[in-house]
């Protein structure tokens, strides 16, 4: 079974058509935690300045940004928000969080206030007091992301003058733009890797000072002509490269299949470093910059087995055989260390493999951590599209009976993620937990 980041979108493929014209152990009570019940979050989480940032949703179907302290968890402050012209298949918009200077950041999120012919306004708050920085009236957008220093923002991108712009985040100064969308998906103190969506989408290497191209590399120079975004995207980094993967999408009129699969590039230079073409990401997995799980899909659409990727080289690091995949109704689970590869039987004996090996291993007393829900329900959003979903949240299951380990400990680190020793997850609810283990920093599945 598949489960993609994004849900495909027929809207999303005509924006683009439009706009082309180390895995951890559990936590222990030696560690700092934290748990935040006081919260629904449905987006991913953002962290800067020892501040977290998410949209929660409430009770009556609204949203709101709530800023959290890192070391405690403690609530700082919330203020209603929401979304204006972002996509069902991107998910609920996370707010930006981007330090101004030593010891100060903001909090970058879209607040419900129309002005005249604006559906909405960007509203810059200091992340520790909720005190208003500067405002910015929207049209449309995808969404604030922070940029290394700043913050980058694709706006009016329900109109034909789509275009993205780099913001000052202590006066909200606009300092340059591009024309069209583009989305970061890297970025440091001096440069930034953007996704440029157009007819021939690419990734492009800015100086974030001066907005100065440095390099630019069409994906189909990875994975060949074909390409269509509709069907999503994910990137992740790997010490000096860039790993991205492109989602298979299904022309509704043509019926024709997208080209799609792991590509990486060179940070420095736009080098392309290796690529695996005609591979789907399964779910739950590592990001693509950090233990990718794909299955090769034949020209017939058939399924072959499952392989781990090194992320910096793109070399297959273990695998079993399509020979040894169950026949169905079953779900992946890995490990904290993703050493072996599960398929989870729900209240019934599933089985498990040795992904270096590649042999069934006895599936008894082996654990693996699959998704909490298999059947999520879309939110219910006052005044949004339908067919948003929470950030999915995953639970721990014994194999061997398929049923939910008790109690819970904390999810592994290629899951989670982690940030200065910090790492963050939604529970099944909703709340949010935190656990310091000092695990080097490293993106998770989302991110």
């Amino acid at each position: 079974m598949l489960r993609p980041l994004w849900k495909s979108s027929i809207a999303l493929a005509g924006i683009l058509a439009a706009t082309a014209c180390s895995g951890s152990d559990a936590a222990t009570t030696s560690f700092p935690t934290w748990h935040n019940a006081d919260v629904n979050a449905v987006s991913r989480m953002a962290v800067a300045g020892g501040v977290v940032a998410t949209t929660s949703l409430k009770s009556g179907g609204t949203l709101e940004t709530v800023a959290i302290g890192l070391r405690d968890g403690k609530r700082l402050w919330t203020y209603p928000s929401t979304m204006a012209g972002r996509l069902p298949g991107m998910g609920v918009s996370t707010p930006a969080v981007v330090e101004t200077s030593e010891g100060q950041s903001v909090v970058v999120a879209l607040d419900p206030a129309k002005k005249g012919g604006w559906n909405a306004t960007l509203v810059a708050r200091d992340a520790y007091s909720g005190v208003r920085k500067w405002t910015r009236p929207v049209h449309s957008t995808f969404g604030p992301q922070r940029c290394g220093p700043y913050v980058c923002l694709s706006e009016h991108t329900a109109l034909a003058k789509a275009r993205m712009v780099v913001l000052d985040p202590a006066t909200g100064k606009q300092l340059w733009k591009l024309p069209g969308i583009a989305e970061v998906e890297w970025s440091d103190a001096h440069r930034v890797l953007l996704l440029r969506l157009s007819a021939n989408p690419m990734i492009e290497s800015y100086e974030l000072k001066s907005g100065k191209l440095q390099w630019q590399q069409p994906i189909e120079q990875a994975l060949g002509p074909g390409i269509d975004m509709s069907g999503g995207w994910a990137f992740g980094s790997t010490g000096g490269n860039l790993v991205g993967y492109v989602a298979p999408y299904t022309n509704p009129r043509t019926k024709k299949i997208s080209t799609f699969g792991l590509f990486s590039i060179e940070i420095s230079d736009g080098t392309i470093n290796w690529m695996r073409p005609s591979v789907v990401r399964v779910y739950p997995s590592g990001n693509p910059g950090y233990a990718p799980v794909v299955r090769p899909v034949d020209r017939q659409g058939a399924y072959g087995g499952f392989a781990r990727l090194d992320s910096e080289t793109g070399r297959v690091v273990g695998q079993i055989t399509a020979a040894d995949v169950p026949g169905s109704g079953w779900w992946l689970a890995f490990p904290n260390q993703m050493d072996k590869l599960g398929f989870l039987q729900h209240n019934a004996k599933g089985s498990a493999f040795d992904l270096a090996t590649g042999k069934q291993v006895p599936v008894e007393e082996q654990r693996g951590w699959s998704f909490c829900v298999t059947d999520p329900k879309p939110l219910t959003l006052r005044g949004q599209a339908p067919g948003f979903y929470s950030t999915a949240a995953v639970c721990q299951y014994d194999l061997g009976t398929g049923k939910r380990v008790s109690p819970a400990s904390a999810p592994p680190a290629w899951f989670t993620g982690s940030q200065d020793g910090w790492r963050l997850w939604r529970d099944e609810k909703g709340a949010i937990h935190a656990v310091n283990d000092h695990t080097a920093t490293a993106p998770g599945m989302y991110g």
